[in-house]
């Protein structure tokens, strides 16, 4: 019979292999950082605190190219991923139940569920298609693949704050003559805010850190911050390295800070 009190903290080397899994994960993300301010070009002596390989990074032109393309095309994939996301989550949990409806949750979050490199490959092999029949090697096919990319994750927080809210307010909307779009303009729309920024928040994340996806579309010259580093990693690894690194995951950082004070602030 199931025991109500078990706790899998009280297993014996629970506590060992937590701490164990905690020091595999972040103790080579501290070395990095530690090393991105390493005066000398060495990866395992500290020859003293520098920031010269920061300076070096801000100084790169084509560091500071790649940054800029890789957060114009994460806002742009993030912002079109999330208003489908938004769409796509209204149509699934505010309407009756339909023929299909569990189909349709298994395409939408099929990204999810096949391996990235399967992915990668497939549009590899569409876009070399368009491209031989259109000539056109611009910017759209990166756009369309992040954003088809990142439309899973930004469709299931929107779809969990969907479930969660209340739908007695809109009916009584409806029951104070508001049309459809005043009842999602004035009462769906601001409960689902939170949703709508933890999705935006984790498709800009996901479009900013995705390497397969860049690397089987992207033509020549379009370039993100993490095939360049890819790029720059398979000839050798400098503390310049370390220094972009620590940068890409201050920023991480800043997006989970604010979404997290966002989310409490409409909390509280």
């Amino acid at each position: 019979m199931f025991n109500r009190n078990f706790s899998v903290r009280r297993l014996p080397g629970f506590g060992a292999i937590a701490i164990f899994t905690f020091v595999i994960l972040y103790l080579p993300i501290v070395i990095l950082v530690v090393f991105s301010f390493n005066s000398g070009l060495s990866q395992a002596r500290w020859e003293g605190f520098s920031l010269q390989w920061y300076e070096a990074a801000f100084n790169n032109r084509q560091v500071r190219d790649v940054s800029i393309r890789s957060l114009w095309l994460a806002l742009v994939a993030s912002g079109l991923a999330t208003v489908l996301a938004t769409l796509a989550a209204l149509g699934t949990t505010r309407v009756s139940r339909f023929p299909g409806r569990t189909m349709i949750y298994a395409l939408i979050n099929q990204p999810l569920m096949v391996p990235e490199i399967v992915t990668g490959i497939a549009l590899l092999i569409f876009v070399a298609a368009i491209k031989v029949q259109t000539g056109y090697t611009g910017m759209g096919y990166l756009i369309a693949a992040h954003t088809a990319f990142c439309i899973p994750f930004a469709y299931l927080p929107i779809r969990a704050r969907l479930e969660t809210m209340d739908i007695t307010l809109e009916s009584a909307a409806a029951d104070l003559y508001a049309s459809h779009w005043q009842a999602f303009r004035y009462i769906t729309l601001p409960l689902l805010v939170p949703g709508i920024v933890a999705g935006f928040m984790l498709g800009f994340v996901i479009s900013l850190d995705t390497v397969v996806i860049t690397e089987f579309v992207k033509s020549a010259g379009q370039d993100t911050l993490p095939t360049y580093m890819l790029g720059q990693l398979r000839r050798t690894v400098t503390p310049e390295m370390n220094a972009i690194a620590t940068l890409f995951l201050a920023l991480s950082l800043c997006i989970v800070t604010a979404f997290f004070l966002i989310t409490r602030k409409r909390g509280a």
